[in-house]
């Protein structure tokens, strides 16, 4: 399920409105075949996987979904759920229940009727790779990643406002490499006004995943940029599964003080600035106690001379 759940980053983001879902088809111990939702959602996981055997290949096979089949019949498409009784294979390995309705269980339920032996996992990793489909249908919102870029004293600029650059190439090339994976991103009046910044993909091969640009302001809208003008808003950005927040100080504090951040990655470059610009506002904490048991790293790597740390919130 591990391998399974990386696999769907490959669907990341373009499967929106779909989840981005992967497949794996496993026979003695061999993989015989992979897939991921495709663009636009369609086709899913499980039908790119199939589309690559022959009839009956499957048969006697486990196959790894990282979400339950879908059970619902679609104009765009037919039933996983289907698809994989009419495959055979002898076990349905699934990382997580889809909270939609129109399957919520019932794909579970006809696998098993149909005699294919069904496992639902409720795995972490699987979890993590549908993270924002799950977070709108729980929430009505996008799962939220903070990034933050700063010094080790904890500035993200001079005094003067200059910033370019506090990390080193390395760091930045990841930073649009998690642009690329984002459905939107998005920015405060503050840094737009002063930065101007572009807020697309510079990477080979990948500059068409340049994601929706989103500005927090109450200003007017700048051409091919949504606005919002609080936080809680991103409710109503239709069509965003992930978000991605970039800044500046006062923005990340506003959606951390909202608690809608779910993920945060930190990159600290080894250098020094002293008397800068700090890298969050006032976050109204009465106490220390209020900080602790809220975050837990997931991640850490050294890119270059600069150092990348993710952490998720806890909310149980």
């Amino acid at each position: 399920m591990a391998a399974t759940a990386r696999l769907a980053m490959r669907a990341r983001p373009q499967s929106c409105p779909n989840p981005g879902v992967s497949a794996m088809i496993v026979r003695d111990g061999k993989v015989l075949a992979r897939g991921w939702t495709q663009s636009r959602g369609r086709p899913h996981a499980e039908a790119h996987a199939l589309s690559q055997l022959a009839e009956g290949d499957a048969k006697g096979s486990t196959i790894y979904v990282t979400l339950e089949p879908c059970a619902h019949q679609s104009e765009r498409g037919p039933s996983c759920t289907n698809l994989l009784i009419d495959a055979q294979p002898q076990r349905v390995v699934i990382g997580v229940e889809d909270p939609d309705p129109r399957t919520a269980g019932e794909g579970v339920e006809r696998l098993r009727a149909s005699g294919v032996e069904v496992t639902v996992l409720d795995d972490p990793l699987a979890r993590a790779s549908v993270a924002g489909y799950l977070s709108q249908h729980a929430a009505q919102r996008p799962w939220v990643t903070l990034k933050l870029a700063m010094s080790l004293d904890g500035c993200i600029a001079l005094a003067d406002g200059s910033s370019q650059w506090i990390t080193g190439e390395i760091a930045r090339a990841h930073v649009h490499s998690q642009r690329a994976q984002h459905d939107a991103i998005l920015v405060g009046g503050g840094t737009w006004r002063t930065d101007r910044p572009r807020l697309d993909v510079r990477l080979p091969g990948l500059d068409n995943r340049s994601p929706q640009r989103v500005l927090l302001t109450r200003g007017v809208a700048p051409d091919d940029v949504r606005v919002i003008n609080t936080p809680d808003q991103i409710t109503e950005l239709d069509g965003v599964q992930y978000l991605y927040v970039e800044g500046g100080a006062q923005t990340a504090a506003s959606f951390l003080k909202a608690d809608l951040v779910d993920q945060l990655h930190l990159y600290q470059a080894p250098i020094l600035i002293g008397d800068g610009l700090r890298g969050l506002g006032e976050l109204d904490l009465r106490s220390l106690d209020q900080a602790h048991g809220r975050w837990h790293r997931t991640e850490q790597r050294q890119l270059g001379s600069d150092q990348f740390t993710a952490y998720l919130r806890d909310r149980d």
